[in-house]
């Protein structure tokens, strides 16, 4: 069996604050959304990609942590311990 899911990434930004979604999409993909926000000092200079880069990592970040604490739940749920899951 072949599944695939994609990690899907938005932004809106203001010129100062970033925020970007991400959300797992695929057939089969867990309905998941991580979300993840920057906020440019006003020392820096206004480059967007940076903003974004920052945004994307805590999305990421946080949409990790949901989809660990989705499949630990869903192990416990068939009566297994999910200590492996723990790094």
């Amino acid at each position: 069996m072949r599944n695939q899911w994609d990690v899907e990434l938005s932004f809106e930004e203001d010129g100062v604050n970033t925020h970007c979604d991400a959300r797992l999409v695929g057939t089969r993909a867990p309905s998941l959304h991580g979300h993840g926000d920057a906020v440019r000092s006003a020392e820096d200079r206004p480059l967007a990609r940076i903003g974004e880069e920052v945004a994307a990592w805590r999305a990421l970040d946080d949409l990790s942590h949901k989809l660990r604490a989705q499949a630990s739940g869903e192990i416990q749920d068939e009566g297994h311990r999910p200590g492996y899951l723990v790094y």
